[in-house]
């Protein structure tokens, strides 16, 4: 009697883990390529906003350069117009999935200037953009991309 009572205890402990533990694996069905995807089109938002705002009011974007942001090296000129062209360009390369992993280098590049000499205090976004951009990096756009189609085309010949 003892037997089957701590039997049917154990049952009913272990079912609410074991469907804890099919939960868990049900999310790992969750698509990787999705989550390439979304990071692609994240970031695609967030520099073709700077981007828009950047041109929509240029001699402001001029004085920010050289007043606030003040980039070393560059001049701010030089810098507002390499920051603009990143951030409307790149972003139409992310959202097609074209030369997705060339197109996070500059990307980066921004990132750590404005972590490391604009903005430091915004690391918990600079750190949200540098996990979607070396995700990108190191894993590529997936399957639902342009460099996806490309590749599976080159491998044919």
């Amino acid at each position: 009697m003892t037997m089957t009572l701590r039997s049917h205890e154990a049952a009913m402990t272990s079912r609410p883990v074991q469907r804890v533990l099919t939960f868990y694996d049900r999310l790992g069905l969750l698509p990787f390529d999705l989550l390439q995807l979304m990071s692609r089109f994240s970031l695609a938002v967030i520099f073709w906003r700077s981007g828009q705002t950047k041109i929509a009011s240029w001699p402001l974007t001029l004085q920010l350069f050289a007043s606030e942001y003040r980039v070393p090296v560059l001049p701010p000129e030089v810098a507002a117009t390499l920051a603009a062209s990143v951030e409307l360009t790149t972003p139409v390369l992310l959202v097609f999935g074209v030369l997705t992993r060339f197109a996070t280098l500059p990307m980066i590049g921004m990132a750590l200037t404005i972590q490391l000499f604009v903005y430091p205090e915004n690391w918990p976004d600079h750190l949200t953009w540098m996990t979607f951009l070396l995700l990108l990096l190191s894993r590529g756009p997936g399957r639902l991309s342009i460099d996806h189609l490309v590749r599976r085309h080159l491998q044919k010949m």
